[in-house]
């Protein structure tokens, strides 16, 4: 088969290097890429969040399967283009992936299919919505409604810092994603993401995992799209699993068939978890970043016999291969992340680096400049391991972490802290 992935993070170097190991994929394109990815595939150029460009450059390489792996082009309806040509792709339609595009529309659903959920308000004046917060008071949680890239959530611990964010996001901070907010109670517990595919019909688990959204040590500081992973998540034990998928996943399912948009791809679960009862934070339509590095390390060549399944309905036949293994992620970011951050810097100490079925350091935000590495992002670089305890798979991540030469760039510690 000759595949397509579309993306340029450390997500869809994962998910390349992991239909490369299965014997169903001849020629692999990834578009944009990276200089990572560019060492296992072939790169292409063109706008992936342009249905009718992603349809033109797959007819012309004569692609029979494209995997979606950015929110933006699922957003934008560009698997809804290649349904219309006839290329099966991996990904849900653009009504569909309204379950990350507005988080309004996912609490609609969650209230029409009984889904447990933090209670919520959502404005579009920021006078109102001022007023709310000093009625409910603090801690309490501000969402940008639309897609801003995973930064667009503040967890505020004070009534000044609610007000503020609100403040930001109609000030224009974050663009369109900031018209409309949306206000949830604080939910305390612990927090996990449970991934699973669904082909209209069919919901498979695809795994679990927690991942590390604070920028600091102990995860204190701002958040971001995520400092490090591992899977699988202990908290998420199967009788959690159980009461996840029977009431939440299934009846969002259901709903959004009742509505005559089927899902199917991938559906990323964020749970809290609070004394065994799992509630939903929000639903995701891709693969989280940096989890999917931690899951593609442990799924290996299976996974893209699941995601054809999903894109074909035939998940009802499917079943998932675990090993006992556990995998971790470390991210590696450019100081100042997610603030202002330099770009340009060399990264050294790359070639001499393990590439085995146990161990990958996933590129992100890399280019190639004569000859040489460059740091051309925020997250930078995924330092991935896989072991047969968690404290295995986290000395092989850090391993490779350490022997990365890259003064201007940083790293978490202590990624996996609450499971060890």
């Amino acid at each position: 088969m000759n595949i397509l992935v579309l993306g340029g993070g450390g997500r869809e170097h994962a998910l390349a290097w992991a239909i490369l190991q299965n014997p169903k994929c001849d020629r692999l394109i990834v578009a944009p890429g990276n200089a990572g990815i560019e060492q296992i595939a072939e790169c292409a150029s063109f706008d992936i969040c342009d249905g009718g460009a992603v349809v033109e450059f797959a007819e012309a390489e004569a692609i029979d399967f494209v995997v979606i792996g950015p929110e933006a082009p699922l957003a934008a309806g560009v698997a809804d283009r290649l349904a219309e040509a006839g290329i099966p792709a991996f990904g849900p339609s653009a009504a569909a992936a309204r379950l990350e595009a507005s988080k309004r529309f996912t609490k609609e659903i969650c209230d029409a299919a009984g889904a447990p959920t933090a209670a919520w308000a959502r404005f579009d004046d920021a006078e109102p919505a001022r007023a709310y917060i000093r009625q409910q008071g603090a801690p309490i949680v501000v969402k940008a409604d639309g897609l801003a890239a995973g930064k667009g959530v503040i967890v505020a611990m004070t009534e000044d810092e609610a007000l503020s964010a609100i403040d930001e996001m109609f000030s224009g901070a974050f663009g369109a994603a900031g018209a409309e907010v949306v206000i949830e109670e604080f939910m305390e517990g612990e927090e996990a993401s449970f991934f699973v595919l669904c082909d209209g019909e069919t919901v498979l688990p695809v795994g679990t995992a927690q991942d590390h959204k604070r920028v600091g040590e102990g995860d204190t500081g701002p958040n971001t799209g995520g400092m490090g992973a591992y899977s699988p998540a202990p908290v998420m034990t199967p009788e959690v699993t159980a009461a996840a998928l029977e009431r939440i996943v299934k009846p969002t399912m259901a709903e959004m068939a009742r509505r005559g948009t089927p899902y199917r791809g991938v559906l990323y679960v964020g749970l809290m978890i609070k004394d065994g009862a799992p509630r939903l934070v929000e639903y995701n339509v891709r693969f989280g970043d940096p989890e999917c590095q931690a899951l593609m390390m442990r799924l290996g060549a299976q996974a893209l016999d699941l995601m054809l399944a999903a894109a074909e309905g035939r998940l009802a036949e499917r079943k998932v291969n675990w090993a006992e293994d556990y995998a971790m992620t470390v991210v590696l970011a450019s100081r100042g992340y997610p603030g202002d951050y330099a770009k340009g810097s060399v990264i050294g100490g790359l070639d001499g680096l393990p590439e085995t079925s146990w161990e990958m350091m996933f590129h992100a935000g890399t280019t190639e400049i004569d000859g040489k590495i460059t740091a051309t992002g925020g997250r930078v670089l995924n330092a991935t391991a896989r072991g047969r305890t968690l404290q295995e798979a986290r000395d092989r991540a850090y391993a490779m972490a350490e022997a990365v030469d890259w003064p201007e760039g940083f790293y978490r510690s202590d990624i996996g802290w609450r499971a060890l």
